[in-house]
């Protein structure tokens, strides 16, 4: 096995795990929190659209593209993260929205060629170890013409938010693993000049990257459940003795309190709102 099949796997086990578990717990919370870009993602789709959402997760983005598609469209959403399908499909089901659900990694699945209008990621592209090659197989997914809509974080500078918990948890938790800036993760797409480079080798044309800052908040009280579930400290919470996890929480409530206004935790998203055409 290549290292970078190797370095795959992990990735999925990892979503399939811990990571993908509790996203999926905080399911209700991440919803709210991220339903601002619902709508700059399926502005382009129209009735009968053929639209492919990729890490789609617990699936709020395919659902909302599949109803604007309405019953003559074809939404299909893909994620490696099993426990996210599954809960996605919870979700489609219990809206009564026909859309398809594939747990598989986009970068490599047997897409049918030509299949789709449109290609749409919320942060859901960040994470291949072969950023070309997938964005090449996701060219061979769609047809002549149609459109690469995404949304990914820009830089860690620019989201203090998204780095407060283990910034200010890391002398409590040695074991956190550190951010590779050139490797797969969050803020793999924070330099557009790379978003660029990347989409041009794997065959789309037309590409635009702008900046995009959108106001995400949730209540005050979701807070603790959001630093305790989420992110590298949310992973590390999960094996740690009870006192280390009580100190853990305290520290992070006193770094996150700047963020908490009115009852309110918010931050704005410092994102690249991307396109291009196959």
């Amino acid at each position: 096995m290549t290292a970078e099949r190797r370095d795959a796997e992990a990735l999925k086990a990892l979503w399939s795990g811990v990571a993908g578990r509790n996203w999926v717990a905080a399911q209700d919370l991440l919803d709210g929190l991220f339903k601002p870009f619902e709508p700059l993602l399926a502005e382009p789709v129209g009735t009968g659209a053929r639209v492919l959402d990729v890490g789609c997760g617990t699936g709020g983005t395919t659902v909302a593209a599949a109803r604007l598609a309405g019953p003559e469209g074809d939404c299909v959403g893909i994620d490696v993260a099993e426990p996210m399908i599954e809960a996605a499909r919870a979700r489609a089901e219990r809206e009564g929205v026909p859309v398809r659900f594939v747990c598989a990694d986009a970068a490599t699945h047997a897409f049918e060629p030509g299949g789709f209008d449109l290609v749409v990621s919320r942060f859901g592209v960040m994470f291949f170890e072969d950023f070309a090659g997938a964005f090449a197989n996701l060219r061979r997914a769609a047809r002549p013409g149609a459109q690469l809509r995404l949304i990914v974080w820009r830089g860690p500078e620019d989201n203090p938010f998204m780095t407060t918990a283990e910034r200010a948890a890391a002398p409590l938790l040695p074991d956190l693993p550190p951010r590779d800036p050139d490797g797969p993760g969050q803020f793999a797409f924070a330099r557009a000049e790379r978003v660029r480079s990347v989409l041009a080798v794997s065959g789309w044309t037309g590409v635009a990257v702008e900046p995009l800052d959108v106001t995400c908040a949730m209540p005050e009280k979701e807070l603790e459940r959001y630093f305790t579930l989420l992110g590298p400290v949310g992973r590390v919470l999960q094996e740690t003795d009870e006192p280390t996890r009580s100190r853990v929480i305290e520290t992070l409530r006193t770094a996150f309190a700047p963020y908490v206004h009115g009852g309110e935790a918010g931050f704005t998203a410092a994102c690249w709102l991307i396109s291009a055409s196959a």
